[in-house]
């Protein structure tokens, strides 16, 4: 039988000629370096490339992860809120009504644009009622709020000790909501006493004067 022919490879000299391809390169003109060196400096700007675009898809990527993990940690707290809602629904809704109630009575004792003049006159018969004298009752300029207005009355009477403390309680006992303000109470002559006080009372507005005023809010917020 023949032998099958022997393979002669002098690796020595086939790495000589491919380290021999590296040398004296033209930087100027790489068209004319030898394929070793061509193909060497695309294998390298490939893998550059790919490392690049790599790590910059992995920079979006991780932007994009964070993002949604700090979307599903604030989901995940709604869900803890609206959660707890869910489950105290009930009690929510009898807080609601109970507050609609107490707001209710509290509008009720404001007394409407109608009813301020006869709220005057029983400010004045509870001052009288208790015998003080009245040396100052004047009305002051009314000053509207959002849904309410309030009314200023400068007051000053004269009397005893004990007539002028059972007049402050029948101002709060009134059946409207009446407050006592800045009172400084002085001696007179003859054993009394004189208050100077601002008393304020408050009314509803009706529905006309709510509209303005809404009107007016919203043109000073455009501006």
């Amino acid at each position: 039988m023949a032998s099958a022919p022997k393979l002669n490879i002098n690796l020595k000299k086939q790495l000589d000629g491919l380290t021999g391809q590296f040398r004296n390169l033209d930087t100027k003109d790489p068209s004319s370096w030898p394929q070793a060196p061509r193909y060497t400096v695309f294998v390298l700007l490939a893998l550059t490339l790919v490392i690049v675009l790599w790590f910059v898809w992995l920079s979006d990527t991780k932007d994009a992860l964070t993002a949604e993990q700090e979307k599903e940690l604030k989901l995940r707290d709604e869900y803890k809120i609206k959660l707890t809602k869910a489950v105290n629904l009930d009690a929510l809704r009898k807080q609601r009504e109970q507050v609609q109630q107490y707001v209710t009575q509290l509008e009720k004792q404001l007394p409407s644009k109608s009813e301020m003049d006869a709220l005057l006159s029983d400010i004045n018969q509870a001052g009288l009622g208790r015998s003080l004298q009245f040396d100052l009752f004047r009305p002051g300029q009314v000053l509207v709020k959002e849904y309410y207005a309030e009314l200023p009355i400068a007051l000053k009477v004269v009397g005893r000790y004990h007539d002028i403390g059972n007049f402050a309680s029948d101002i709060a006992n009134l059946s409207r909501i009446v407050t006592l303000n800045n009172m400084t109470i002085v001696p007179a002559k003859d054993g009394l006493l004189t208050m100077d006080a601002t008393a304020k009372t408050f009314r509803y507005l009706d529905a006309n004067e709510i509209q303005a005023q809404r009107a007016a809010s919203a043109k000073g917020a455009k501006k």
